[in-house]
């Protein structure tokens, strides 16, 4: 596994050196998919020329399938789109940790949950008996899974675990399975536009400690103790694109299509609404992320083995913000 993990490194080194940085000013940012409404925010900033007037030139890149934190992690990027979720395994090994840091929540609260059609019945957690749910087959998603279930009063060992191939949750739910884990500013709202009845059941509205920060911005630590003001300066421009979309939705999103013109007008649009009100949330400023719902959530993975120690709060910081 660990000379997978090396060769891996290396393939995705040689992948990238078109992208080599040149100077401290010179910014690669990995996304975690292609590019969506997520990502709004970093486009609008870069097509009104914030992050220029910072000294900065920034370049978006696409990584392989589930590339990003490892890319970050090898220094062959300074920032990257993930998930607490995943960042957690990744910072707790006590061997072979990545050198990567959370610096700013994308959006507020977690805004994923499961999707299921009406017709399945499926309108709480305990409705899953029975029921076959599309799974990634990952430790975190049973856990996940296994804890909203029980703690419904349902029984787990009924809810029938299927392989998550899908590329279409709409497609997958009307074939094979009964539910899905979804992210809602994205096929939820495609459900809306298509006028598909369904189901939802909001991860973190059903359980606190499922309230975690999905996506946010991580940063390589190595890169940023040696650049703590180009840091300061990214995330300022990043913050003002954020907070154009929130103030402008329809025209971010108009350039968000410009620089992705495969996406659905409607869909983009439409997700853009939903989430002007959502990358703030009730936070203070953008991209503030609160110690006690962060380290809420490390603990619960930490007590269910998910996590090789207990780091509690760390593997982020808000030190960056303006």
């Amino acid at each position: 596994m660990k000379l997978f993990k090396l060769m891996l490194i290396i393939v995705l080194t040689s992948a990238f050196t078109g992208c080599e940085k040149k100077d401290a000013d010179h910014i690669r940012v990995v996304l975690d998919w292609t590019p969506n409404t997520n990502h709004t925010g970093l486009y609008a900033a870069l097509e009104k020329g914030w992050f220029t007037e910072e000294g900065l030139t920034v370049n978006m890149i696409q990584p392989p399938e589930d590339g990003a934190l490892v890319l970050l992690g090898s220094g062959n990027a300074e920032f990257a789109i993930d998930f607490q979720e995943t960042m957690g395994p990744a910072i707790a090994k006590d061997r072979d940790a990545l050198p990567v840091i959370a610096v700013a929540a994308i959006i507020s609260h977690n805004t994923s949950g499961i999707m299921s059609l009406t017709g399945s019945g499926i309108k709480s957690p305990r409705d899953l008996e029975g029921k076959r749910f599309a799974s990634w087959e990952t430790p975190l998603v049973t856990a996940i899974m296994r804890e909203i279930v029980v703690n419904d009063g349902g029984n787990f060992n009924m809810v029938k675990m299927i392989p998550n191939f899908a590329t279409d949750a709409f497609s997958a739910l009307q074939t094979d399975i009964d539910a899905i884990w979804i992210y809602y500013a994205w096929d939820g709202i495609a459900a809306e536009i298509n006028g598909i009845d369904i189901n939802y059941i909001d991860l973190g509205s059903t359980d606190t400690r499922f309230d975690f920060y999905t996506p946010v911005i991580a940063a390589n630590t190595n890169w940023l103790k040696k650049n703590e003001e180009t840091a300061a300066k990214f995330l300022k421009a990043a913050k003002r694109g954020y907070e154009f979309a929130m103030q402008n939705p329809s025209e971010a999103a108009s350039i968000l299509l410009k620089h992705a013109p495969e996406l659905d007008p409607s869909l983009v649009m439409r997700s853009q609404e939903y989430l002007k009100t959502r990358y703030q949330g009730d936070a203070v400023r953008w991209g503030e992320i609160d110690p006690s719902r962060w380290g809420r959530f490390y603990k619960w993975m930490y007590e269910q083995g998910l996590l090789e120690k207990d780091i509690g709060s760390g593997g982020f910081t808000n030190a960056y913000l303006q």
